[in-house]
C-alpha cells in the first residue's frame, strides 16, 4: 500500500471537515443552496486559475474521450455541498462527518467489489465486512448521546 496515497487521503479528511464547517458557516450567513453556489464558483474558479497557470497535467480538449456518466460528478459535487451544509448545521460537525465517513466508506466497498466507473474489481472479504461492522459500532457510539 502506497504510504504518501494514504497520507494525502487522511489530508483530504481533514480538508473535507474544515470545508464542511467554512460552509456551514457561510450557508447560515447566506442561505444553503447560496452557500452551495459560492462554494462551487469559488472552486470553479481557484481550478480554472491553476490550469492558467500551468499546473494542470492533461488537456481539456480530451473531454469528449470520458464517458457521459463522469460527468455527473458535478451535478453530485452541489448536492454533496448542500447536504454536507445542511447535515453540520443540524446535527455538528463531528456526528455529520461520522456519517459521511460511514456512507463513504460502505459505499465505496460496493464500488470496489462491482468495479463500476472502471475501478479495479476488489473482493469483498470477512475482514474487509467486520471493519464496516466495527465502523458502524463505532459510529452508533459517536452519535449515541
Amino acid at each position: 500500500m502506497d504510504v504518501l496515497a494514504l497520507l494525502m487521503a487522511a489530508l483530504s479528511g481533514i480538508l473535507m471537515a474544515l470545508q464542511g464547517s467554512l460552509n456551514s458557516a457561510l450557508g447560515k450567513a447566506v442561505g444553503l443552496l447560496e452557500a452551495t453556489f459560492i462554494v462551487q464558483v469559488v472552486g470553479s474558479i481557484s481550478g480554472g486559475a491553476l490550469l492558467l497557470v500551468g499546473l494542470g497535467r492533461g488537456s481539456l480538449l480530451n473531454y469528449g474521450k470520458a464517458p457521459w456518466y463522469t460527468y455527473l460528478g458535478g451535478l453530485l459535487g452541489v448536492a454533496i455541498v448542500y447536504l454536507v451544509v445542511s447535515a453540520i448545521a443540524q446535527a455538528g460537525v463531528a456526528n455529520a462527518t461520522t456519517a459521511i465517513i460511514l456512507g463513504q466508506v460502505i459505499t465505496a466497498a460496493v464500488v470496489d467489489y462491482f468495479g463500476w466507473f472502471g475501478v479495479e474489481q476488489v473482493p469483498f472479504s470477512l475482514w474487509k465486512g467486520l471493519g464496516i461492522l466495527l465502523m458502524a459500532a463505532g459510529a452508533w457510539l459517536l452519535l449515541s448521546r
